[in-house]
């Protein structure tokens, strides 16, 4: 009897789980609130399109990190920028793209993570098709904050997404 009910308990777990999503043409999207919260629009010059950000943790840290949670609308992204101590992002939502100055774009979906080494230019951001968000850790926040390069053109940004992988 122990084994049916818990049975019975998973198989209502997943049938609320699936009954809380749909299906939009080729993505399925969540109805539900993501786990993290969505944060205060951007209002810097440091990204294209619309960007939220909702900071996380204590800003007085002995960790020399900072970290919190981003979400692009779709086409958004950041400026090229680099991280004297390095970024790790954990993709949480959507589709999107990083990308090194001088390599190929890399296709990110939710469950991807991307370890980017210290002072590496880069930008990331949505696929024109698809919000996205990921946790932003900065590492060794000691060493300086983000240094900021300039836009990622809407020529690059084409050129980037043009093969996805």
């Amino acid at each position: 009897m122990k084994y049916i009910l818990r049975f019975s308990l998973l198989f209502l777990t997943v049938l609320f789980v699936a009954c809380n999503t749909k299906q939009t043409g080729t993505a399925i999207e969540q109805t539900a609130e993501s786990i993290f919260p969505k944060g205060e629009k951007i209002t810097n010059n440091n990204f294209s399109g619309t960007v939220y950000l909702k900071m996380m943790g204590a800003s007085d840290t002995a960790l020399h990190t900072s970290f919190g949670n981003v979400t692009f609308e779709r086409k958004a992204r950041t400026n090229w920028h680099s991280h004297p101590g390095g970024q790790i992002l954990f993709i949480t939502e959507g589709k999107g793209y990083y990308q090194a100055k001088g390599e190929p774009a890399r296709l990110l979906r939710k469950g991807d993570v991307v370890e980017i080494p210290r002072n590496v230019v880069h930008w990331h951001g949505a696929a024109p098709d698809s919000a996205f968000a990921h946790l932003a850790i900065s590492l060794n926040t000691d060493e300086g904050g983000a240094v900021w390069s300039g836009p990622v053109t809407d020529e690059e940004y084409a050129q980037a997404i043009k093969f996805e992988k």
